[in-house]
């Protein structure tokens, strides 16, 4: 592993645990950074999906001692069970929408515009959204994350559906969703990482799978190291966000959105037109 790649799979390692949890989408930051470093195609969308693996890590890490309390109590009634049944009721949707249409989506949307696009169109439905919230004034129906039903959840699942299009951001798309349907800011951060737990490794195991012949001992060492730095930045960004959303809204990094979806679209329309 020369220095220059270790120097990309550093940089990408970063990028992915600063945006993973973040409603930016870190698949749209992990293409347009790919795409300035030059580290794109087969290999490349495989690596993306390997370090993910890292940020999950990290969030299994901060989570620790109640994932090892529902692994006790999996099989007793009470708040660890529900969680357990939540998570996975609210990971089946885009399971099964993502076996029927990753390999479109690769073929169709991993590019530079659909991320842009998405960014702005990602952005202005936070802004709408936390303005609708700030005139109506209602208190959320679900304060916390161990008072959700399987039917929020459920709900939760299927927001999580619109983030199969890069750009879109997982995290956005479920946090954001909850909001709509009446969590709290927290819960809905909390049960978005919950939910990412399966939903990653279950993207990863199986894109390694179908990439397996890609995969070989030459770029595994830029995966591990993706996949460290991931872990470590990702830690950084799950404590922060916890603090973030007890006291402030969304707006900012719908605003972030925007103008960083707009400064894409603008060199791409400018003269810069092979970023698409």
């Amino acid at each position: 592993m020369d220095f220059l790649y270790f120097l990309k799979t550093v940089i990408l390692g970063i990028v992915e645990g600063l945006t993973e949890f973040l409603p930016v989408s870190s698949t749209g930051h992990l293409i347009l950074a790919g795409h300035m470093l030059n580290f794109d195609g087969a290999e490349a969308e495989t690596f993306y999906i390997a370090i993910q693996a890292g940020a999950i890590v990290a969030v299994c890490w901060h989570y620790r001692a109640r994932i090892i309390s529902i692994l006790k109590n999996l099989f007793k009634s009470g708040a660890d069970q529900r969680l357990a049944v939540n998570t996975v009721v609210a990971f089946l949707p885009a399971a099964v929408m993502g076996v029927i249409l990753s390999a479109y989506i690769k073929e169709h949307f991993f590019n530079v515009f659909t991320v842009a696009t998405a960014l702005v169109v990602g952005g202005v439905i936070i802004l709408l959204i936390e303005r609708n919230h700030e005139r109506r004034g209602i208190a959320p129906r679900v304060p916390t994350m161990d008072d959700m039903t399987w039917k929020d959840a459920l709900g939760v699942g299927f927001m999580q559906c619109f983030a199969l299009i890069p750009g879109t951001s997982r995290s956005g798309a479920t946090i954001i969703g909850a909001l709509v349907l009446g969590l709290s800011r927290t819960a809905a951060t909390e049960f978005s990482f919950f939910l990412a737990i399966p939903t990653i490794f279950g993207a990863t195991v199986y894109d390694l799978y179908k990439s397996r012949d890609i995969l070989n001992w030459d770029n595994l060492p830029g995966i591990a190291v993706g996949f460290v730095v991931s872990f470590l930045s990702a830690i950084v960004v799950v404590r922060w966000l916890l603090r973030y959303v007890s006291k402030n809204d969304f707006r900012i990094f719908g605003w972030y959105r925007i103008i960083f979806g707009l400064l894409i679209l603008g060199a791409g329309f400018g003269g810069l037109a092979h970023i698409f």
